[in-house]
């Protein structure tokens, strides 16, 4: 059996405002297996976000453990925590944040030079990136000359251009019309099933989601999972 590539173990997050203690996350137990996709589909408000960041190693839990290919996070340091999440995460918003002055390929080419990958070597691999998702010819443009729909494919190539483990994606399809949000979700579905890739969407779109391995949402800070 594949062991998973994400796990959340008894996962809780609180915030106070004021003397009040305000609880989002009570106890998750969430595990993603590599190829597998999975909708979190919750009303605004529910805590989607905070899942997304505290999975994605962007805050810490105030209980629980995070398991990233199989290892464990939470007694890791700041810089442990920077690097494995810049080289097994990758994450896409519901917009894209491409850097306006650089071109498609340059976008997709900055994480691996950052990474310590060859500038050439870089921008190489990203050009075979962006071919995979037909954006090749477009690949020396810069993003305002790009449509919403390529832009959000760019967006997804650079959030992969590290081969991560886990693509975490919060609204990837929330700007775009019905016709490209189809488009650009397929281009998800197929990186995460030929890859190996393993993603958590969330997604106010059921249509979507009906299209993933699995579904779930959140109810009282606890993951529950839907039919």
């Amino acid at each position: 059996m594949t062991s998973p590539v994400l796990v959340l173990a008894g996962v809780a997050r609180h915030y106070r405002e004021g003397m009040a203690r305000l609880d989002i996350l009570t106890n998750i137990d969430l595990a993603l297996s590599p190829g597998e996709t999975v909708a979190l589909v919750a009303p605004s408000g529910a805590g989607k976000s905070t899942l997304l960041h505290i999975a994605g190693l962007l805050e810490r839990p105030d209980a629980g453990e995070i398991y990233v290919a199989g290892a464990a996070t939470s007694h890791m340091s700041d810089n442990d925590r920077t690097a494995l999440r810049r080289n097994a995460i990758g994450f896409v918003y519901q917009f894209h944040h491409l850097l306006p002055e650089f071109t498609a390929l340059e976008n997709v080419a900055l994480p691996q030079t950052i990474d310590g990958l060859d500038r050439r070597e870089a921008e190489r691999r990203a050009l075979e990136l962006l071919d995979y998702l037909r954006l090749g010819p477009r690949a020396r443009h810069l993003p305002s000359e790009l449509s919403g729909g390529e832009q959000q494919r760019v967006a997804i190539a650079r959030a992969v251009a590290n081969a991560p483990h886990v693509l975490l994606a919060d609204e990837p399809t929330g700007n775009l019309d019905p016709r490209t949000a189809e488009h650009v979700f397929a281009t998800l579905m197929s990186l995460a099933r030929n890859t190996g890739l393993a993603a958590l969407i969330a997604t106010h779109n059921l249509d979507l989601a009906d299209q993933m391995d699995r579904r779930v949402t959140l109810v009282d800070g606890r993951i529950v999972e839907l039919a």
